[in-house]
């Protein structure tokens, strides 16, 4: 019996977003001969919307601990091998100009576009075949090949790399195909979540909601987590940087903490009252706050009166709940309005060095179908690129 046809590919990567991009082309330029697929009907669609249509394609301050998994080492091997200088070199050798805003945020000066036509080249160079607009059948895995039914052909090959995603922004077709798949193969799933998300308020706190549009630089805690940055008003609950980086931390039944005046000097109020005893505490915050927000707060407070006819316990107690007020927010806005998924395909079955699954040979993950989840700014696009590149250099 004649032994079955080569397969005309070396690896299958499922999925062209940034991680399955940029595997492929680092596999492609190593002469691998990739088939690159994806349901949708365009590549790099995520990558498009990112950063307001500037892509904030990665954190220059990235390091393994601004990362949440259930192994907060794993991501030390692929981040240590694939720096932020990397991809800024390969920004940088096509020309495309660029700032970094706060924080160690790099963004195009330009547009994401410019990221994709990178990618994309970069893939014409290593040769990758793309299919686009066709959905994934069924996946075999037989004598060490992988079978991969693509509309009304089936595509073999002895590698496999899922770089779907998690389904954070199903507008956009995000999906939970990569856990499906995963639990195909015996990988574990560790609970996903939605991560970079709104947080709603309910109950006696819905009265915020009519601070709908206020924003103001707070820091905000969830567990042992804080950060400090802009806080938003919406008309759900809360939102801005620092409450999207919280929420990867909290989970349901916990409290969220803000404390709203991070520069305030211990003892502000009291001294004010001996400065200013004809203000009242509404004015006194309002020199530190948005006025919406001040007048609201104080009315929480109870304290609508002047200074002067305060008592300093009153306005100590008025200070301590302003440096840390909380709240009870009752949920998320979910996976339609989350930037990431949190959770995702378990790293305890995956090589930190290659990606691959340790039991099932030639089956890769990558990107944020893993349990690998950045903070905001930058740092999940840089490990889509970083465990692109691990898989990649390893097909």
């Amino acid at each position: 019996m004649p032994s079955p046809a080569p397969s005309p590919y070396d690896a299958i990567i499922l999925g062209a977003g940034a991680a399955g991009l940029f595997c492929a082309a680092i596999a492609g330029q190593r002469g691998r001969r990739v088939l690159l697929v994806d349901h949708a009907d365009a590549p790099g669609k995520k990558i498009l919307i990112s950063g307001g249509g500037r892509c904030n394609f990665t954190n220059v301050n990235t390091q393994a601990d601004r990362y949440i998994s259930a192994n907060p080492h794993f991501a030390k091997s692929a981040l240590g091998r694939y720096s932020p200088q990397d991809f800024i070199a390969l920004v940088d050798s096509y020309g495309i100009a660029w700032h970094e805003k706060t924080l160690g945020q790099l963004f195009c000066d330009g547009s994401a576009k410019q990221i994709v036509a990178m990618l994309l080249e970069e893939c014409d160079k290593g040769g990758v075949e793309m299919v686009l607009g066709h959905r994934v059948g069924a996946v075999s895995h037989a004598d060490g090949v992988y079978h991969v039914a693509i509309g009304n052909r089936t595509a073999s090959a002895p590698a496999l790399v899922i770089a779907t995603g998690g389904p954070s922004i199903p507008k956009m077709g995000a999906t939970g195909f990569a856990y499906d798949l995963a639990r195909q193969f015996g990988l574990k799933v560790v609970e996903p979540r939605p991560a970079l998300v709104p947080l709603t308020l309910g109950g006696d706190e819905t009265l915020f909601r009519s601070l709908s549009g206020v924003a103001t630089e707070v820091i905000a805690r969830a567990g042992k987590s804080a950060f400090r940055e802009a806080a938003l008003f919406t008309h759900k609950g809360l939102s801005g940087p620092a409450i999207l980086q919280v929420s990867s931390y909290w989970r349901h039944g916990e409290p969220v903490e803000i404390d709203f005046i991070p520069d305030a000097a211990t003892g502000w109020l009291t001294s004010a009252k001996r400065t200013q005893p004809r203000a009242t505490v509404r004015s006194a915050m309002g020199a530190m706050l948005p006025d919406r927000l001040a007048a609201t707060l104080s009315e929480r407070l109870g304290s609508e009166s002047r200074l002067a006819d305060c008592a300093d316990r009153l306005l100590v107690e008025a200070e301590r709940r302003l440096k840390s007020w909380v709240f009870h927010p009752n949920g998320t806005e979910g996976y339609a309005k989350a930037e990431v998924t949190a959770g995702g395909i378990s790293t305890d079955g995956l090589s930190s060095q290659t990606m691959e699954s340790r039991k099932v040979p030639g089956l890769y993950a990558i990107g944020e179908a893993v349990d690998v989840t950045g903070w905001l700014g930058g740092y999940n696009f840089q490990w889509a690129w970083a465990s692109g590149h691990a898989a990649g250099t390893a097909i």
